[in-house]
């Protein structure tokens, strides 16, 4: 069974940071998977964070402020977030899209995801 565990939410003050871990197990070839954050507001829609296979992609909202990671020994992927602002308070999935070749922004290109974990950032 194909699991995505997302770890490290939690309540900071803006300017504050925060590291996201999403261990994962079950995906045929970890490394073969492009890997992605997305995350979701109250009332608001899901919406793309960063995404990375060799490369890595990231919403302009926090570009220069998020760095995406991923250890593939580990099978897992992480998001340090530097700079925190109150508009990135949300709940933060974790997504494995298959097609490794591209990085997709669209929430339905990928085929797992993870419960989620809340950031809460404060004035």
């Amino acid at each position: 069974q194909v699991q995505l565990v997302e770890s490290g939410g939690g309540l900071v003050q803006a300017g504050g940071s925060l590291r996201l871990s999403c261990a994962t197990s079950g995906l045929t070839t970890f490394a073969l998977y492009a890997m992605a954050w997305f995350r979701q507001a109250p009332g608001k829609e899901r919406e793309f964070v960063s995404a990375i296979n060799w490369n890595t992609d990231y919403a302009d909202s926090v570009k220069g402020r998020f760095t995406i990671s991923r250890d593939n020994a580990k099978e897992s992927v992480f998001l340090q977030m530097n700079s925190l602002k109150p508009e990135d308070t949300a709940v933060y999935y974790c997504a494995a899209d298959p097609n490794l070749g591209r990085l997709h922004k669209a929430q339905d290109e990928y085929h797992y995801w993870g419960q989620g974990t809340q950031v809460t950032v404060s004035s």
